[in-house]
């Protein structure tokens, strides 16, 4: 139990950062009574270490330790979940760029079906990224990775999404032929 000076630095520090845990944990887990509890669980550590936490980021600290959570939950409750990176070699090639496809598409729906058929690890970055607007540096704190490692994934990411929005389109185009 933390003292009560310690108790308010945590819900002035960490508890602003409640709903974008909640976000990333929704992200990765695909299913809000999972994300809640993964949510849950991770506030409850935050809770308990946060006698251990002196100063920094505290977003990044509590959106690592949500992810911790998520990929725990993913290797004991979904053994067949894609949770590994992909090789370089399957890196898809160059188009328009995500964003382009992002503005150009109004369904929000359709943008949702297609990030959630991301692996996770890819559906992590793209939400810190571009949800939670982390910088390239905090997603490297929160994933424990390099930078150059998250910015080659984000990129991969990102063309996996264009593709997974393009394809509709592909099949509606081949029935048109």
């Amino acid at each position: 139990m933390l003292e009560p000076l310690e108790r308010a630095r945590f819900e002035e520090c960490v508890l602003p950062h409640l709903d974008a845990a909640f976000n990333l944990a929704r992200w990765i887990l695909r299913d809000k009574s999972n994300a809640e509890d993964a949510t849950q669980e991770a506030m409850l550590r935050a809770y308990r270490f946060f006698g251990n936490f002196r100063s920094g980021d505290a977003r990044a600290w509590l959106l690592q330790i949500v992810r911790n959570c998520c990929y725990t939950s993913l290797q004991k409750n979904r053994p067949g979940e894609d949770l590994e990176e992909l090789d370089e070699a399957s890196a898809p090639s160059a188009g328009p760029s995500p964003e382009a496809f992002a503005m150009a598409i109004h369904d929000r729906e359709r943008v949702t079906r297609a990030l959630e058929t991301l692996p996770a690890y890819f559906r992590e970055i793209i939400v810190l990224r571009e949800l939670e607007g982390c910088s390239y540096k905090e997603i490297a704190a929160i994933t424990s990775r390099p930078i150059g490692t998250v910015m080659s994934v984000l990129s991969r990411a990102r063309h996996q999404l264009r593709d997974a929005l393009s394809e509709p389109q592909r099949k509606e185009a081949h029935r048109a032929v």
